[in-house]
């Protein structure tokens, strides 16, 4: 942590599409210098100025030069914050350079990552650092995967309230969403599958459920590989394109919070089907967004997703929770998330120790909290 800074968030990649929504959101929500200080970085300071007219955020917002090829411009980047946001990927080609910078200050980083490989490689080089210098590295703090691991976190906490335990089986169940992907969701997966080309060892973390519990293996988890018909939801159900990163980061979460919901707890994902329709969001159809692409305002607001998540005890007793989102996930949604799980974590969750974390197991109640108020997110209690 960096007590004496000058911001408390710098938002890295403001020039981008994702990166400006997140900017544009603390802007309006925030201003300039109130209780959020925040800045816009990027490589251009022309870019970044016209952005932020473009945008109508105040004149004197802060603009910071910052390139991914440049360790030294990282780190005076990250000298003047407490936290950066960065939006700045595929995260396997241009994040390592600035979780360094970020490490070695001591500094908070949070990301979009949907990209495994890259954050089992992250936690095997920088987790024992981070703790060291207090930096909290914080990957997936968007659709993916925040609705799902604090999904499973509420859905556990209301199993606990209503039947005095945990419970040791979680389905998390996408029932409804209108908005695809991220052009930089499709160009990570684009990367990752270029990685694994060029490494076929990578192929190995990708299907682990616990490439990210290093150390912990769980037991062989429910496959959600084919479609079968789901009695909870008294539907169909197909795999789900996000259960491939959502599942890791949950069994992470359990891991890093002590196993609370046991070693031998079970998760998976799946999508909701309509009769005859084939698995949903899949990844951009045959014209995907490409990075730096996205909907217009209007899309972004008509967009939504509602997620179930159903717990069950040992004995079949059932609880049934939903998360929703009032906007498209993979950029309204997302970049809400983003800004607020940057100043949960630095506002509110001091008390988090430096490492390599989950949003859910670093922030949980308090980014629930936040997210609820703030982000258009819903946490209710079904059955």
């Amino acid at each position: 942590m960096n007590p004496n800074a000058e911001f408390d968030i710098i938002v890295y990649g403001a020039t981008g599409y994702t990166g400006r929504l997140v900017a544009e959101y603390l802007a309006q929500r925030y201003g300039v210098g109130g209780s959020v200080k925040w800045a816009m970085a990027g490589r251009s300071v022309a870019k970044l100025a016209q952005v932020r007219d473009e945008m109508h955020a105040p004149p004197d917002t802060p603009l910071v030069i910052a390139d991914a090829d440049d360790p030294a411009s990282l780190e005076a980047m990250v000298s003047r914050t407490r936290a950066v946001i960065t939006t700045v990927g595929p995260y396997q080609l241009y994040g390592d350079k600035l979780v360094e910078a970020c490490v070695t200050a001591g500094v908070d980083c949070l990301d979009l990552c949907g990209e495994p490989n890259w954050m089992h490689e992250i936690i095997g080089k920088f987790d024992a650092r981070a703790r060291e210098t207090g930096a909290r590295i914080v990957h997936s703090c968007g659709f993916d995967s925040i609705p799902f691991e604090l999904g499973v976190w509420f859905c556990e906490e209301t199993a606990k309230a209503k039947l005095g335990h945990y419970v040791p089986r979680v389905k998390g169940r996408l029932r409804a969403v209108s908005g695809g992907p991220s052009g930089g969701t499709v160009a990570s997966g684009a990367a990752t599958l270029a990685a694994i080309q060029k490494n076929p060892a990578l192929m190995g973390v990708m299907m682990n459920p616990f490439a990210l519990t290093p150390g912990f293996e769980g037991p062989a988890q429910p496959p959600g590989a084919s479609v079968e018909h789901d009695e909870d939801m008294g539907a169909d159900v197909g795999p789900f394109v996000m259960a491939i990163i959502n599942t890791k980061n949950v069994h992470r979460s359990n891991a890093l919070m002590g196993h609370p919901w046991g070693t031998g707890f079970l998760y998976d994902e799946m999508a909701v089907l309509k009769p005859g329709e084939a698995p949903a969001f899949a990844m951009g159809g045959d014209n995907p967004p490409q990075p730096g692409e996205g909907p217009t305002k209007a899309e972004r607001e008509a967009g939504f997703y509602d997620i179930a998540f159903i717990g069950i005890d040992d004995d079949g007793t059932r609880v049934r929770v939903s998360v929703k989102g009032d906007m498209d996930p993979g950029y309204g949604s997302t970049s809400k998330m983003l800004a607020e799980a940057a100043i949960c974590l630095v506002k509110e969750a001091q008390d988090t120790p430096g490492g390599v974390w989950t949003p859910g197991a670093a922030m949980g109640r308090r980014l629930a909290d936040r997210l609820q108020k703030n982000a258009g997110l819903t946490f209710a209690v079904e059955s």
